[in-house]
């Protein structure tokens, strides 16, 4: 287990990197021009649109008449990563009956590299979407998910986490300190479960328990909403008691797939 930085790798080639580097442009913008590349990654023209119509020639972009936009092949490409995941394929369906019965949005989340990734993520009929899409990779200490994952890897990548990227602040509710973040930590392994509350974006509360097999975690569930629904009332009484039997569930049918 270790954490590889984008651009670190000294022998890593060049124009690779710079590929990504377009790819992320386009990604962010939706639809681009050579100018947009260009401007935003101060390269030449010239380079921006060899890198465009390379992207293009193996069919990862396509150029309509308003620009250059990403193909579906990167869908495809997500698609076959997710499915090959274990905890993904023992989830699923658990995911989908946690947000029916809460009614809010419930998240499977998984560390990558040192972040917090979201693999899978379904809707309640009462559920307030948080600006948190399948895929988003984002700081571990600014979520439960990534905070229930934290607790029970072992110490020295913790401190490898926290040594690459710091603990930088989302909302005034973020933990930025390291001496807190080792209580909270200490805290969620205690008592099984970790809670965000407006750390990530205002408002939002979100509950979220790891996932555990043969001691090793592989994952975390949660379950997030608007603060005010989310009171300790609730989750003690209804958001808990779901969100552990949907744990024990996914480990048993992680453990036999």
């Amino acid at each position: 287990m270790g954490i590889t930085e984008p651009g670190a790798d000294d022998s890593a080639i060049g124009a690779v990197e710079r590929a990504f580097e377009v790819v992320g442009v386009v990604r962010e913008r939706g639809t681009v021009r050579i100018d947009d590349v260009a401007t935003a990654l101060d390269i030449p023209t010239s380079t921006a649109h060899s890198h465009l119509k390379t992207l293009e020639s193996v069919g990862y972009v396509v150029q309509g008449s308003d620009g250059y936009r990403l193909s579906c092949r990167f869908l495809r490409d997500g698609v076959a990563v997710r499915q090959r995941r274990t905890v993904y394929r023992s989830t699923r369906s658990e995911i989908d009956a946690l947000a029916e019965s809460t009614g809010e949005v419930a998240n499977l989340g998984i560390e990558e590299n040192g972040k917090r990734v979201i693999l899978y993520q379904a809707e309640g009929t009462e559920a307030v979407y948080d600006n948190a899409p399948i895929g988003e990779h984002t700081e571990m200490h600014w979520t439960a998910l990534g905070k229930a994952i934290l607790a029970h890897l072992p110490v020295d990548y913790v401190d490898e986490v926290v040594d690459t990227y710091g603990l930088p602040r989302a909302t005034r509710h973020t933990i930025t300190d390291r001496d807190r973040l080792d209580r909270e930590l200490a805290r969620i392994e205690d008592r099984g479960y970790a809670v965000e509350d407006e750390e990530r974006r205002e408002g939002i509360r979100s509950i979220a328990a790891p996932v555990v097999v043969d001691e090793r975690v592989v994952g975390s569930i949660s379950v997030s909403g608007p603060k005010e629904r989310l009171d300790d009332e609730r989750v003690e009484a209804e958001i808990l008691p779901d969100l552990r039997n949907t744990v024990n569930v996914v480990e048993v049918k992680y453990a036999y797939d």
